[in-house]
């Protein structure tokens, strides 16, 4: 024999189907914690900004992105660090790789980008 399956509880009704105003449980809040608002224009979120600013500097350096190190919205679009490699070596901690700084505007469009540092993979940032 299968074993039954427990009752379930139903919500008393009114006349009109409806749960009864007195004993079903109050509905939950909105929750008070928002995402912040994406800068005005066409980029909706911190993925497609950091999506974009990849893409665009490779198309300009012909060079693959390691990473994304930061990502800001700022008041005219998004600002990003984006590491790229340069150089290839063997062993992989002596490649050279430089970070540069990717400026966007509302729309995800490339203004500028500005080559900010170049270090070698096994370095290790100190606290200065």
């Amino acid at each position: 024999m299968a074993a039954a399956e427990p009752a379930r509880r139903r919500r008393p009704t009114d006349d009109d189907g409806a749960p009864d105003a007195q004993t079903s449980r109050p509905r939950r809040k909105a929750s008070a914690r928002r995402a912040p608002a994406p800068p005005r224009g066409g980029v909706t979120g911190a993925a497609a900004a950091m999506r974009l600013a990849a893409g665009q500097l490779a198309q300009l350096l012909g060079r693959t992105p390691e990473s994304v190190s930061s990502l800001r919205p700022t008041e005219d679009g998004w600002e990003a660090q984006v590491e790229v490699l340069e150089l290839e070596r063997i062993p992989d901690t002596t490649s050279v790789l430089a970070s540069y700084k990717v400026t966007m505007d509302e729309d995800g469009e490339l203004i500028s980008y500005e080559r900010t540092r170049r270090y070698s993979r096994g370095m290790i940032d100190r606290p200065g």
